[in-house]
């Protein structure tokens, strides 16, 4: 039975009516859906428009094209050794840039197969991830995933890393909601921007360079560094995982601090990377792979850590004058420091170092608790009674509560020995305890000290640079911040003026301490330092400076002047105030160990003055030098007198009885060497200098505080606190090829030698002057 049409078309009507009738609300809404429709078709590019240009200023400023095109970063600035290794950086936000050749191929692939693997398909916006978004949300469904691209990603970390600009405009601070609108609009804009401006290689790099990876680690290359000690072109597929891993919540799946977060998010990453099928082929291979724990090597980065730690500390003081009269921010500019520090010999000093502190200071504890008193004395060895007391007023603490409480109350005394816990330094490792403040005090002061430099005597590059034990716990210098009393290494500049004056390295002296007349004080003769004037003996300067004899520096002084020597000293690079006093001859003018190896290196460099320097050049972020920085050098000495006064220095090693004749065979074979021990009468500073041909190194050996002494002269003598840490040095050094320090002669001068300095007629007894007319032995080679 067939339907007519228009039957068919009664039937619709009717249909019709009855829909009217029953629900009248039906064509409204079809006509809304269809306004709505063309408001949002129409508003939606309007709305885009007007954020862009914040019209009215009410949504903020947004980055401009040029920014977008030139994205700024506050980029750390890197140390650099004379070696190409990085020292450490100086920063607010530890970042360094790398470009895209510089990352692995499993951090790209890792990284766009988690984060964006349409990366390449889309143009900024990823429309299906947007819709699968707002599916995810109108179905409760949270594993939809997210629908940011990477270059939405990155455009936010553009966008909320402007924050010394005010991108917020009066919308933004009804709510969070409008917030959150504005702020996803200028991202999306943002990621239109950049697309148009670079490539995807170059914003899959700006990306990782932009990113936070925690523990103080912003961008991919120091994350690298700072988790795995490697760059990121060396990253593997783990390594990788857990990197990307980390994008969504850096602290949450920190592998430090939350491992087994870190673990089961880096196992989620790497089953998308087995679902996309790269390298992982097989469930067998994804099992193995999965079941492989974290191969951590965390490195934080900070000044406390690393090698040459006080020597960037002295660095980073430096710079920031430097930056300020340059207009440059060392923390933001992203600067290339290259130093003159090797990171070989830096690494072999800091070892030496901690090798034999370890040892002195077992044997200081040892020594003072048999004798059972403490090692602050005054000048005639007695216990200083209140010296923690007297000390206490100069601490942090002290000061703060003093100010809080008052000087002379009960608070104070409580507050001061309330015990705390806090975690101490010890050989052993640092240990957690609970001190006060008087108990920190009393621990702490009892610590050894050290300072040592090693440096080029030619180019004037300082090669090595250790200020003390531990930076964490002990700051301050002692290289170049602490001046101490040398001792006898400053006696051969009293014999470096013989030399000039025409005294001769062979010429004779009695071993008779002279005497001194102070007016209005008993006369004063300088005693050895086996507490008597001298034993009469005969002896050749050379001899006297090997063995230290103090009577024979003395009469030089009284023959040549106090005001003389300290000019010559002057001269040959110790640049601290001189008393020109006749007790200059037992060293007891305070002087930094900078100057000391400095004005050493004099004489090794044929008599030229060369300023120790550590800053070969300074270059931008995009590699143009800044400046380049070299060697002030001056004609100090006659090549004869600083030759002459390097056969002195070999006499500590070739002469009998010399403080260095006992010296590892191993550094004295087949080369030449001169040294120097030095302490003072008072025992509280150890000394010793050693020269070659190619390297001067000073170490100073001591406590914190003048009154903190040996437990004995013969304790704190150079030769038992100091020169350890100098051979233990140098057999690191030589044992090394790679470090290009080498044995061998000292330079001979051109024009010869104006008196003999015929090895082979040197004798117990001693030998007179020889003019170069009176013998045919003249050494000119």
């Amino acid at each position: 039975m067939s339907t007519s049409p228009s039957s068919t078309k009664t039937i619709k009507s009717k249909i019709q009516a009855l829909l009217r009738m029953r629900l009248p609300w039906i064509p409204k809404a079809i006509k809304y859906f269809w306004i709505a429709f063309l408001v949002f078709m129409l508003g939606l590019p309007l709305y885009v428009f007007t954020v862009s240009i914040d019209l009215f200023g009410l949504f903020g400023g947004m980055p401009s094209i040029r920014e977008i095109e030139n994205p700024e970063n506050d980029l750390s600035s890197e140390i650099i050794s004379a070696d190409g290794q990085s020292l450490g950086r100086y920063f607010r936000y530890n970042r360094s840039q790398v470009h895209y050749h510089e990352l692995s191929p499993d951090l790209v692939n890792t990284l766009l197969i988690s984060e964006d693997h349409r990366f390449y398909q889309h143009s900024g916006l990823d429309l299906p991830a947007f819709f699968r978004v707002i599916k995810g949300v109108l179905t409760f469904d949270k594993g939809s995933g997210g629908g940011s691209t990477l270059t939405q990603q990155l455009a936010k970390n553009l966008y909320t890393q402007n924050t010394d600009k005010n991108l917020d405009g009066p919308l933004a601070k009804l709510g969070s909601i409008p917030a959150r609108l504005i702020q996803k609009t200028k991202e999306w804009i943002i990621a239109v921007n950049l697309e148009e401006n670079f490539t995807k290689e170059e914003i899959i790099a700006m990306y990782m360079n932009t990113c936070d990876f925690g523990s103080l680690a912003f961008g991919i290359k120091v994350a690298a560094e700072t988790y795995f000690s490697k760059q990121p072109d060396s990253l593997n597929l783990q390594e990788s995982a857990i990197l990307v891993g980390m994008l969504q919540a850096p602290s949450m799946y920190n592998p430090h601090r939350n491992p087994k977060n870190a673990l089961r998010k880096r196992n989620e990453v790497l089953l998308k990377v087995y679902r996309q099928g790269y390298k992982i082929k097989t469930k067998q291979q994804f099992d193995s792979i999965k079941a492989l724990p974290i191969d951590l090597k965390f490195n934080l980065q900070n000044q406390n850590l690393g090698l040459g730690t006080y020597f960037r500390t002295v660095l980073g003081n430096y710079l920031l004058s430097y930056c300020k009269s340059k207009g440059l921010d060392l923390y933001e500019d992203g600067l290339k420091i290259y130093t003159t520090i090797d990171s070989r010999l830096q690494r072999y000093a800091e070892e030496a170092m901690e090798e034999h502190m370890k040892k002195l200071q077992g044997e200081f504890f040892s020594e003072w608790k048999r004798r059972n008193r403490n090692p602050w004395s005054d000048e005639d060895g007695h216990e200083i009674k209140d010296f923690l007391a007297k000390r206490i007023k100069r601490t942090d603490a002290y000061k703060i509560f003093a100010e809080k409480y008052g000087e002379n109350s009960d608070s104070l005394k409580i507050m001061l020995n309330l015990k705390r816990p806090m975690t101490v330094f010890s050989w052993k490792g640092e240990r957690d305890t609970l001190f006060s403040s008087y108990d920190s005090l009393n621990y702490y002061e009892r610590f050894l000290q050290m300072g040592m430099m090693s440096m080029d005597p030619i180019s004037g590059h300082i090669k090595a640079w250790v200020g003390g034990v531990n930076h964490k716990y002990f700051k301050f210098d002692h290289v170049r911040q602490s001046k101490r009393q040398p001792g006898s290494t400053f006696k051969p500049f009293i014999y470096g003026l013989a030399m000039e004056t025409g005294y001769s390295p062979f010429e004779t002296r009695r071993d008779i301490a002279p005497q001194f007349k102070v007016k209005g004080q008993p006369p004063w003769y300088p005693l050895n330092s086996n507490g008597t004037r001298g034993s009469g003996a005969v002896m050749t300067l050379r001899q006297a400076m090997a063995q230290s004899v103090n009577s024979i520096s003395a009469q030089l002084i009284q023959q040549l002047g106090p005001e003389n020597v300290v000019e010559f000293a002057h001269r040959a690079g110790v640049e601290s105030k001189l008393d020109a006093v006749p007790s200059l001859c037992l060293g007891t003018s305070d002087v930094s160990l900078f100057e000391m190896v400095g004005a050493y290196c004099t004489f090794v460099n044929g008599g030229i003055k060369t300023q120790p320097y550590f800053i070969s050049r300074i270059e931008d972020k995009n590699g143009n030098v800044i400046e380049n920085f070299v060697p002030k050098t001056k004609e100090a000495i006659s090549e004869q007198t600083a030759y002459k006064m390097v056969f002195m220095l070999r006499g500590g090693v070739e002469e009998k009885g010399g403080s260095s004749a006992t010296l590892p065979p191993e550094i004295l074979k087949d080369n030449e060497v001169g040294g120097k021990t030095g302490t003072t009468n008072d025992a509280s500073d150890g000394w010793y200098m050693g020269v070659t041909h190619n390297l001067v190194t000073g170490v100073w050996v001591g406590g914190d505080e003048r009154a903190i002494r040996f437990p004995s002269w013969d304790f704190g003598q150079g030769v038992r606190t100091a020169r350890p840490i100098w051979a233990g040095y140098m057999k690191r050094v030589y044992n090394d090829p790679s470090t290009g320090i080498v044995k061998g002669p000292f330079k001979r001068p051109e024009s010869g030698v104006d008196i003999s300095l015929d090895p082979g007629r040197r004798k117990d007894k001693a030998d007179s002057l020889r003019r170069p007319d009176e013998t045919p032995d003249e050494f000119n080679n």
